[in-house]
């Protein structure tokens, strides 16, 4: 698999009672389009093609966005370069791409929650973040009921969390709230109730930051099985070449992928 190909893997939050599932994986025609010609032109250790499979950023994004991002912003700025090139520091509130810390393999999005130091507990759905509650107006509630770990966090586990997230339980709670170590980050998705974030299987390591979302260069409305199982993606290129102009969501094309600064 080429690594400067890879696709979003995101997964939904599991029933309350189950325990996280693992997230799916890309198909092989998902991106394929923009790929090819980011690959012709030699742009991919500056911009990375991805597309969304599952539902957990949504209503910022949906299954099918397919993105452009800037893998250039969070990297490491050398001596000189930091003069003329736009590098920025990770700041709450960020929407980013990183390398899922359980499977270095599959690439996440998620919004930056907390920074080293920073303070997080939930309250009945509620962010409360270093004392304060959070106004959030892209999270989206796809339930109405409140899950004892999923809405009031960190508390006793009701699913199988995996081992990081049990050290974070373990380790690094104080007074009932995640206290963020450093050079790692807390994040969760805008689908808040159906994300399986931090809150499952712990911090985002600082090497493991990709970069940000830029733009939705395309919107396609396509099923999650057809963008990440390889066994269909010939039917998803068929569907693709049926349906370009009915399936597109024309009013997402070439969008801009802004941010929400958390205080």
């Amino acid at each position: 698999m080429d690594p400067d190909n890879i696709t979003l893997a995101e997964q939904e939050n599991p029933p309350a009672q189950e325990p996280p599932k693992q997230e799916p994986q890309r198909g092989f025609l998902a991106e394929w389009t923009v790929t090819i010609i980011l690959l012709l032109f030699g742009t991919t250790t500056l911009v990375q093609a991805y597309v969304i499979p599952t539902g957990s950023m949504e209503n910022t994004l949906l299954v099918g966005d397919h993105l452009l991002v800037d893998k250039l912003s969070y990297a490491p700025a050398g001596s000189l370069s930091r003069h003329v090139l736009p590098y920025s520091n990770l700041k709450r509130g960020d929407i980013i791409v990183f390398r899922y810390p359980i499977h270095i393999a599959e690439t996440f999005v998620k919004r930056l929650i907390g920074v080293p130091g920073d303070r997080i507990r939930l309250i009945d759905k509620q962010l409360i973040l270093n004392g304060r509650s959070v106004n959030e107006p892209y999270v989206y509630h796809s339930t109405e009921y409140i899950d004892s770990y999923r809405d009031n966090f960190p508390s006793e586990p009701n699913v199988n969390v995996v081992e990081p997230a049990i050290d974070m339980l373990q380790n690094h709670v104080r007074n009932g709230e995640v206290v963020v170590p450093e050079r790692f980050y807390f994040a969760m998705g805008d689908n808040r109730d159906s994300s399986l974030d931090s809150r499952y299987w712990g911090f985002v390591p600082r090497e493991n930051i990709i970069g940000k979302p830029l733009i939705i260069y395309w919107s396609y409305n396509a099923p999650t099985d057809e963008l990440t199982d390889q066994s269909i993606g010939v039917r998803h290129l068929v569907d693709v070449l049926l349906h370009f102009p009915t399936k597109t969501r024309w009013d997402r094309t070439f969008r801009l992928v802004h941010t929400y600064a958390l205080q």
